[in-house]
């Protein structure tokens, strides 16, 4: 059956009575004309079209049943997104009649928009409509100062002629919804970009500075609306306008004195202004009671600052789109760490705390071997011992054991004694307590560095993932997006031409993102095309997973894991070879690891030696690296850095996919984000449950009463429960096990939430203390089961809005009084990178 002759199906089987009396619709401009159900028939056959589970007949019933007359064209379109909205409990594809619905209404504002008066159109009519729409769209955008004048300057017939009309109907609706509340451009709260012009509009401000525009926005845009690849936030949300800023994460260090202070803090507000996320290292700044020379006092120390940096991150809320993000990074010797730990707890001097920012420790693999060794640890101020925030590894060991030694011989003023392992039960409490600081490691992010011979990996970004040098002149900046693994799986295996096909277009697009973005401050565009860092990612492991029908808990899942990041690290590298072959090698080439021939992979034995062979890492590799090695160290690389595994928090929900790397949250639940409340069900359990006679209104229930778990229901069977296993009844070992063969692969880092579903102090530790072990640069959230889940009754309330608790994770410690804080299992700092 073709898609008209299954709309008119479901038309005529969703039939109404033509007029209902005494109902009429007020139109935008003020007048009445009354209610055509045939046409109300007609959109929602439409939305229904092609989705043989869905029942159009429900959803005209609902909407018949509330509406009142004069009822507004806009209250209309949002009563048919919600009565279909509310049916997605029972059957995951009315997310996509809801996203479908919603289109209608953006279909209304944007063509209305670009060509005046009361415009609506039928899906089936884009296919016409879009060209003529799309050359209308720039005009009407360059006149309104959104987008870039250059965009106008394309042969715009011949990129229209690649936009794919219906690929607007392959949203969810949580993907759509988020993309209208906060990507598609407006005049005034009036969206005029529909979806494959948004997508395009991407595309053609990646292409700018190509030699064939038309053909690679062409080819970008096919990468982008097939959700094989989709870009980072900042690019989604400015490339192709007049302010291009459109790289994810910023690091900077802060150095010591009050001018850099300050300057540190503008350039946060500046850099966060258009969509950046920040992470800051502090360690520089002088510690609690160290001398300042000028004024013959004392100091105060970090804390007074980094509140003043909490406080500018929520005054800066990017244009509303999203909060302003920081994370600062303190090493762990800093005389001030102790009181760092608290700066996120909800008691003691507000003047000493940072509720809204995130905090990290920077953990030398020194202070890990005292904890192992159950050994005293010496906390210095950093303006007695510089010299310790540029140095690691072995250089860092002795240097600090001589200061242990000074300050033994009283030659160091403002020092303090603790035991090791008691400052690090104290940073494994408070980081369950309130959810910070992460624990991330310095060494591992230094030794394995390719950028060893131009500086020190301070601090990583917002989000953990990213490992670049900064300094006093350099502000380091990468620029991410992310393949979706999902899209690759393919008849039950990886599809590796297709996964190549992709890394180098994506490797193309990121590169392009630094010679074609908005620089804020002088200090990151130095930085950036000095170095020229990306940051290509994943998302959708765990939908791969179901498609290969391999349980997140399972050495075939580990082996997969490291299969799939060895593939893409192969293209990614090879990707950017191709480039330095075309377009030259960035400009600090000489001198790093690449330029001696030393890959990834070949930068795990450097970790191992500096850790005297201590590191529990498989080294395996599956393909001939040998040639692409040669051509590395001979032909050269065009990014310092180009792998990292960002959290993909919004970029994901986009692509209708689970986040990153991250194994299933729930089954079922209720998603929180700025765009509202979204039921959430698992599409590939749905399916095989019904494909075992399995999925009733029964099954529902039991979902919420087990708060989307399946361990507790009797009837399904064991290979399901292994299979749809949630994160917390996985145990946390495999999610490190999994990292651990990813990050030998990558030259940055992964963000990786560890969730522990009954937490000790002893599981803790052993948690952490084995990602150490297992060479893991860097962990981000740790994630503990909260009180409040999913709705248990209903989805729906009397006012036909959805009734249901977001999912939230409150703290439970291993201390025996916890601090109360709660952290959101869907923290929307994450958009920050993507």
């Amino acid at each position: 059956m073709t898609i008209t002759e299954d709309v008119r199906h479901r038309t005529e089987s969703a039939a109404a009575p033509s007029a209902v009396p005494g109902i009429s619709v007020r139109r935008p401009d003020g007048g009445l004309m009354p209610l055509d159900t045939d046409r109300l028939a007609l959109v929602i056959g439409e939305a229904c079209a092609g989705l043989d589970a869905v029942e159009p007949r429900r959803v005209l019933d609902a909407v018949l049943r509330d509406l009142y007359d004069g009822v507004r064209v806009d209250e209309l379109e949002l009563a048919l997104v919600m009565a279909a909205r509310t049916l997605v409990e029972v059957e995951p594809e009315y997310s996509q009649v809801s996203a479908r619905l919603l289109l209608d209404k953006l279909r209304r504002e944007a063509l209305g928009f670009v060509h005046g008066g009361f415009d609506q159109a039928a899906q089936a009519e884009m296919a016409e409509r879009y060209p003529a729409y799309f050359a209308a769209y720039v005009r009407r955008g360059i006149e309104l100062e959104q987008l870039d004048p250059e965009l106008a300057a394309f042969d715009l017939d011949r990129v229209a002629a690649a936009l794919r009309p219906e690929r607007d109907l392959s949203f969810t609706f949580l993907g759509l919804q988020t993309l209208y509340d906060r990507y598609f451009l407006h005049s005034d709260g009036v969206r005029y970009e529909l979806p494959q012009a948004f997508l395009m509009r991407v595309a053609m401000g990646l292409a700018l500075r190509e030699d064939d525009r038309e053909a690679r926005a062409a080819e970008f845009y096919e990468l982008l609306s097939s959700f094989d690849f989709m870009c980072s936030t900042p690019t989604l949300f400015n490339a192709g306008t007049r302010r291009a800023q459109l790289s994810s994460c910023f690091l900077t260090t802060v150095q010591d004195d009050l001018a850099s202070i300050f300057h540190g803090i503008q350039n946060n507000a500046l850099l966060s202004k258009y969509s950046g996320g920040l992470g800051n290292d502090w360690t520089p700044i002088r510690g609690m009671g160290a001398h300042i020379k000028g004024t013959n006092g004392k100091s105060q120390g970090v804390v007074p600052f980094l509140k003043i940096a909490n406080d500018t991150a929520v005054a800066v809320n990017q244009g509303g789109r999203r909060r302003g993000a920081v994370c600062a990074y303190l090493e762990t010797w800093h005389i001030d760490v102790e009181e760092f730990l608290d700066l996120r707890k909800n008691t003691g001097d507000e003047r000493r705390r940072t509720h809204d920012m995130n905090t990290a420790n920077w953990v030398p693999d020194l202070f890990m071997r005292r904890v192992e060794a159950d050994a005293h640890w010496t906390l210095f101020s950093p303006d007695e011992v510089p010299d310790l925030h540029e140095l690691y590894g072995a250089d860092f060991a002795e240097r600090y054991e001589s200061y242990e030694r000074a300050a033994e011989a009283g030659e160091i003023r403002v020092h303090r004694r603790v035991r090791a392992v008691e400052l690090w039960r104290r940073m494994l409490t408070m980081l369950f307590e309130t959810g910070h600081p992460w624990i991330t490691f310095k060494d591992p992010c230094n030794l394995r560095s390719p950028q060893r011979h131009t500086g020190v990996v301070h601090s990583s970004n917002l989000c953990t993932e990213i490992t670049l040098n900064t300094s006093a002149d350099e502000v380091a900046v990468c620029n991410l997006g992310s393949v979706n693994l999902a899209r690759h799986v393919v008849d039950g295996a990886l599809d590796t031409e297709r996964l190549r096909r992709t890394v180098r277009t994506a490797v193309r697009m990121l590169d392009n993102v630094i010679d074609v973005n908005f620089y804020t401050i002088p200090e990151a565009e130095r930085s950036n095309l000095r170095h020229r860092p990306i940051g290509l990612g994943l998302m959708g492991f765990a939908d791969a997973l179901f498609r290969l029908r391999l349980p997140y808990a399972s050495q075939a899942a580990v082996e997969f894991a490291d299969a799939s990041m060895e593939r893409i690290s192969y293209h990614a590298i090879e990707a950017s070879v191709e480039l330095a072959a075309e377009r030259g090698r960035y400009a600090s080439f000489a001198g790093s690891l690449w330029s001696r021939g030393v890959l990834p992979i070949d930068s795990v034995e450097l970790l191992r030696e500096a850790r005297g062979g201590e590191l529990e890492m498989d080294a395996g590799a599956r393909l001939d690296w040998s040639g692409l090695r040669e051509r590395v160290r001979t032909v050269g690389m065009r990014n310092s850095n180009v792998m990292a595994i960002a959290p993909t928090a919004t970029i994901s929900n986009i692509c209708g996919v689970g986040q990153s790397i991250e194994p299933l949250y729930r089954n079922l639940y209720v998603k929180s984000n700025m765009s509202g409340d979204f039921t959430v069900v698992n599409p590939y359990l749905v399916a095989d449950l019904k494909e075992r006679g399995l999925w009733d209104a029964a099954m529902v229930a039991d979902l919420k009463l087990h708060d989307g778990s399946l361990g507790p229901i009797g009837r399904v069977p064991a290979d399901l429960k292994a299979l749809y296993a949630t994160a917390f009844e996985i145990d946390p070992s495999w999610l490190v096990a999994a990292a651990s063969r990813r990050q030998k692969w990558l030259d940055q880092a992964q963000s990786l939430n560890l969730y522990v579903a009954a937490p000790s102090g002893r599981k803790l530790d052993e948690l952490y203390r084995g990602a150490w072990r297992a060479g893991l640069k860097t962990t981000y959230y740790l994630r503990s089961q909260g009180a409040t889940h999913v709705e248990k009754s209903t989805l729906r309330g009397t006012d036909g809005r959805l009734n249901a608790v977001a999912v939230e994770q409150p703290a439970a410690a291993p201390a025996p009084e916890p601090s109360g804080a709660a952290c959101s299992i869907e923290d929307p700092d994450c958009e920050a990178c993507q």
